[in-house]
Formats: structure tokens, C-alpha cells, sequence
């Protein structure tokens, strides 16, 4: 097995090619509808990945708002030069890498039309090369660094139609990518974890979902390389590798089944036939409703292929599952296959037992069959015939599922997909800058795990490492806040909270903070205080309400003695309210 990683990290400025603020849409957006379509390459190709989305025939609809949103992006003014904090802060991270930073950065455009950018390409930058990911399990060395932007984000998908928003396009992304140099899915899970860390380790960078993203490629011997995309759970990586080289092996098996049986080259017919007769009076309510809407039911043979469709690829997936997914570049729903258990889809055995009889089957032949407008039918089963009549794994872009599984996106991309862009002028990366990187860098990672085994123990201080509350820790210690209460708020008791249903704010836990220092409250009512804050009142609004006011000085003495200098009764009624040392101190001395 060969693995190779990908990461994509959000960086915390505006975005890259205009002066709008990286930050969700607000109000009511107003809606552009765009179709896109391929170009030529500069080298006079056509990129494959463009051929296979143009063949959706889809027309996109772009959320834009005026928060966020300029006529960047909707490619009606050209881009702005290159955000200078984002190129600084993709540097500084090439550095800490061992990147060599290119002497010039030039900007290209990546093609790109599935509608995830207006423009129908993807801007991107190389700006360093070379450099190595250090790991206890083998070091890895790095390809390249580049900062590129963000695509629009996936709302819905409709019939004919796909809904993006634009408040995300344009964000800073930096891009890593690494050699082959991968030795196991937990070597990946190593590389991946080691790399957030350090691009998290800056202080630079967004942080929360979505802000990151991990693609795998993964190959083994006698299969391909493939791209799997969009992995956002640094936990599902290992398995996500794990099934693509099970789906590759079990496909190899498959190829070489198919080949036994056709004698050598897998030969397939592909005669595609009209079914829509023989369930006219079915009781399958998938057909009937297609039928009655005036869709047609075409139907499929696949010469020798009975047993193969239901072989098992990886979890919960199937042979006949890359047909489909094939077939859904289409706008099918899906497709149905003589390997399936046909009483799910309402269809009899005699209705099953005359569609065989009509596609002219023979013993140890398979159908595919598809209910959809006769011409969207007709594709989904040339794109289903196509991937049959593969006698190789071929090279993909897919899509991490949920599971741990993935399915197929698109052809991967090749050389043709790239050319310059002409509208942003190249910036030369001089000594000069580099030196004054250098020289305002951030702590890099063991510089800021020293930092934290000076504050914390060592569990808490590599909890914090990882913590999406890092930032937010190093300004509470700056606040001259006890280190060890400031991690155990951001990581036990908001962590209680968010499982209450209660989700805090970074802003809520740094005022409360500020109060906190004040002497206005004691440790124990932190938890009450921020339920209340996260409400939207103040930190002053919530100690009144729910009389969480510390109690101090003479009022203190006095239940003391009125509690006969009992500091189980004192902390059993005021426990909220008093800070234990302090009784403590008092009781002593009186």
C-alpha cells in the first residue's frame, strides 16, 4: 500500500483575492443563477474531470451576501493582488516545514466545473517546495506548499440544478501535500495529527468544523492511485485507507473473475432496451411512479457478470455500487441489478423472469436496470456500461463518506486542468522577507508544547495542544488567570456544557474572566455563571439573578459563627458563594 495526505487548513485573515471578511453570510442573500462550461487548456486539451461534470448538464445557483461577498466572487471585477498576510503566514509554516520557498509565486488557475466557483476554476499558488513531516514511525517528506482559495459551499442539490454559497469562496486556504512516503494508515493518522498540530500551533488559523480538511491518496500494487477527498475527522482517516486498499484488492478479484469467465478481455454488449411494457401493471411503487410520470424503465444486459454486482468492496458497498455511483454522474438516483433482492423493490418474480427473457439472458448474465427521463436513462446506463467494461482500477477522485467508505466523484484530474492566471502579477519572494518571517514567527510546536509542560501537567498540556480552545488558553494565562483553571474551563466544563446542550462562546468565557478577577465570584459558580452568559446577559446580569456574588470579608465571619465554624455545613449551603481557602484561613484564625 502507498499513502500519500493532503491538508487543507483555512488561515485566519481576509480573503485571497479581495478585501471581504472570512466569515459566514448574514441577512437575506440574494440568488445568480450560472451554467459552466470546458475550455481548451493552454496546451489545447480538454481536462477529463471537466468533460465528465459538463456531461451533468446542471445549472448552479449562487447564494451571495453583502457582508462577506463582493463582485469577486461572482466573477464580475478581476481579482485583487494576492492577500499579503496569507502569502506571510503560508510562508512561515513552508519554514517551520523546511520548505524552500519559490523565488516568485505565480498564480494559476485550477479548471474546475462542478460549481464550486463562479469563475469555473480554482485559484491556487505554489510556494515552497521540499521539507519533511518528522514521525516516531518514519519521517515524510513534503511535495509542496501552496496557498489556493476556498470553494463555494454545497447547500442542496436539486434536479438540474446545484445551490452553492459564496460566503465561503475565497477564504485562504494553505495546502500541504506530501510524498508517497506513508507507510500504514496509522503512519497517515500520525502524519495528519502532527501537521494540524503545528499549523494549529501558529495561532494563525481558523479553527472549528470545517475548517480543515484531509485527502488521502492511496494505491496498492496492481491498482491505482486514488484520491479521496474531503476527510474532516482526523480518527476516520486510518479506516478511510484501510477500505480503499480493501476496495482495490477486492476489485482486482472481481477483474481477474471477469476475465476467467469472458476467456481473457472483458467483453460486453451494451444493448440497451425499453422494459417499460413489462411493468405496466407492477406493483412496484419505485417503477409505477416513474412509469406514470412518463419516465422510462431501460434496461441492461451485462454478458457473464451474475454473482460478480453483489460482491462486497468494502463495507456496506458492492460491485454494483461503482456501477451506480457512475451512473449518478447522470442525476439517476441510483440503479437496480440482478445481484440485488428484488421483493425490496416491489418487483415479482415474474416480472423479474420477463425482463430477463427481453434482455435475451443466458445463464450466468446479469441486467442493470434504470427508471429515469429516457434520455438521462439512456446515459446513466452508457456511464454504467463504461465502468463495467473497465479491465483496470482506474485513477479517481472520491468522496469520503461518513462510514469510513468512499464513492466516486469524478475522473482524477491531469496536467490539462492548470494554466496561468493572467490577472494577478507574480510577487517575488526576496531574503528580505523571508528574514522578517523568521524574525516574527510564531512558537512552533515543541516550542509550544515546552510552553504548556511549564503551565500544565502532561495530560492537560497535550489536551490543550489539541484543544480548539488553544488561543483562547493563552489569553486567559496572559490575563494572569491560574493556568490550570482556565484549561480545566475550556476543556471539562464547556465540554459539559456543549453535552447539555449549551454551547459557549470564546467571547463569553474571556468576560467572565475579567470579572472573575475581579473577585466578583468564587471557582465553584463558573459553570452556573457561563449557562447564563451563553444566554446572552451579562456576566453582572447573571450574578444578581442567581445570587452567585462571592461573600467576603465581615459577612463571611459572621456565618462562620453563625455555622459554629463548621466547614462541611459552611460549603454545604454557600458552596457557590465562598471560596474554601479562604473559610479555611478564617476558621483558623478565629
Amino acid at each position: 500500500m502507498k499513502l500519500g495526505l493532503e491538508i487543507h487548513q483555512r488561515l485566519d485573515t481576509h480573503k485571497l483575492f479581495c478585501n471581504c471578511p472570512s466569515e459566514g453570510g448574514n441577512g437575506k442573500p440574494k440568488s445568480v443563477l450560472r451554467t459552466l462550461h470546458p475550455v481548451y487548456s493552454e496546451m489545447g486539451e480538454v481536462d477529463k474531470t471537466s468533460l465528465a461534470e459538463a456531461e451533468r448538464e446542471q445549472t448552479f445557483e449562487y447564494l451571495f451576501y453583502e457582508n462577506c461577498c463582493c463582485l469577486v466572487e461572482l466573477d464580475e471585477e478581476p481579482p485583487h493582488p494576492l492577500n499579503p498576510e496569507a502569502l506571510r503566514i503560508g510562508l512561515e509554516m513552508a519554514l517551520q516545514l523546511k520548505s524552500r520557498p519559490v523565488d516568485e509565486v505565480h498564480v494559476m488557475r485550477k479548471t474546475v466545473i462542478d460549481g464550486s466557483n463562479t469563475a469555473g476554476f480554482q485559484r491556487t499558488a505554489v510556494i515552497a517546495m521540499g521539507g519533511k513531516v518528522e514521525s516516531a514511525n518514519g519521517d515524510v517528506r513534503v511535495s509542496t506548499v501552496a496557498i489556493e482559495e476556498e470553494s463555494a459551499g454545497i447547500v442542496e442539490r436539486k434536479e438540474g440544478r446545484a445551490v452553492y454559497s459564496l460566503d465561503r469562496l475565497g477564504i485562504p486556504l494553505v495546502e500541504i501535500g506530501t510524498e508517497p512516503d506513508i507507510k500504514s494508515p496509522e503512519h497517515l493518522r500520525e502524519i495528519a495529527e502532527k501537521l494540524g498540530l503545528m499549523l494549529r500551533a501558529t495561532g494563525k488559523v481558523m479553527r472549528g468544523l470545517g475548517t480543515i480538511r484531509q485527502d488521502v491518496n492511496v494505491s496498492v500494487e496492481g491498482g491505482a492511485r486514488v484520491e479521496i477527498k474531503g476527510a474532516q475527522d482526523l480518527k476516520s482517516l486510518a479506516l478511510i485507507a484501510e477500505n480503499e486498499a480493501r476496495r482495490q484488492e477486492a476489485l482486482l478479484a472481481i477483474m481477474k473473475e471477469a476475465g476467467k469467465r469472458f476467456g481473457g478481455k472483458v467483453g460486453l454488449g451494451g444493448k440497451i432496451l425499453d422494459a417499460g411494457d413489462l411493468f405496466r401493471g407492477t406493483s412496484s411503487k419505485l417503477l409505477k411512479t416513474g412509469l406514470d410520470s412518463g419516465q422510462k424503465a431501460l434496461g441492461m444486459k451485462l454478458e457473464k457478470h451474475a454473482g460478480l454486482l453483489g460482491k462486497e468492496i468494502s463495507p456496506n458497498r458492492r460491485y454494483g455500487t461503482e456501477l451506480s455511483d457512475y451512473a449518478k454522474t447522470t442525476g439517476v438516483k441510483g440503479i437496480i441489478h440482478s445481484d440485488e433482492e428484488m421483493k425490496k423493490y416491489g418487483i415479482g418474480a415474474e416480472e423479474f423472469a420477463n425482463l430477463c427473457k427481453l434482455l435475451k439472458m443466458e445463464k450466468g448474465d446479469a441486467f442493470v436496470l434504470v427508471i429515469a427521463p429516457e434520455s438521462v436513462a439512456k446515459k446513466a446506463l452508457e456511464k454504467a456500461l463504461e465502468r463495467a467494461r473497465m479491465d483496470y482500477i482506474p485513477k479517481e477522485t472520491r468522496k469520503a463518506n461518513e462510514d469510513g467508505t468512499s464513492s466516486f466523484m469524478r475522473p482524477l484530474a491531469g496536467r490539462a486542468r492548470l494554466y496561468p492566471e493572467t490577472d494577478i502579477p507574480p510577487v517575488r519572494i526576496g531574503r528580505e522577507l523571508l528574514d522578517e518571517i523568521r524574525s516574527g514567527a510564531s512558537e512552533s510546536l515543541e516550542q509550544k508544547r515546552e510552553k504548556l509542560l511549564k503551565l500544565l501537567n502532561r495530560d492537560m498540556a497535550e489536551r490543550m495542544l489539541r484543544s480548539r480552545n488553544l488561543k483562547i488558553f493563552e489569553r486567559l494565562v496572559e490575563m494572569k488567570i491560574e493556568p490550570t483553571l482556565a484549561a480545566a474551563t475550556l476543556e471539562d466544563t464547556l465540554t459539559m456544557l456543549r453535552r447539555e446542550g449549551v454551547e459557549v462562546g470564546g467571547e463569553h468565557v474571556l468576560a467572565l474572566f475579567e470579572e472573575y478577577l475581579k473577585g466578583s465570584f468564587v471557582k465553584a459558580a463558573i459553570a452556573d455563571l457561563l449557562r447564563e452568559t451563553a444566554k446572552g446577559k451579562s456576566v453582572e446580569e447573571a450574578l444578581e439573578e442567581k445570587q452567585l456574588r462571592k461573600i467576603s470579608g465581615t459577612e463571611l465571619r459572621k456565618i462562620i459563627k453563625e455555622n459554629s465554624k463548621s466547614m462541611a455545613a459552611i460549603m454545604a449551603k454557600y458552596r457557590l458563594r465562598v471560596d474554601s481557602k479562604e473559610v479555611a484561613e478564617l476558621i483558623k484564625s478565629m
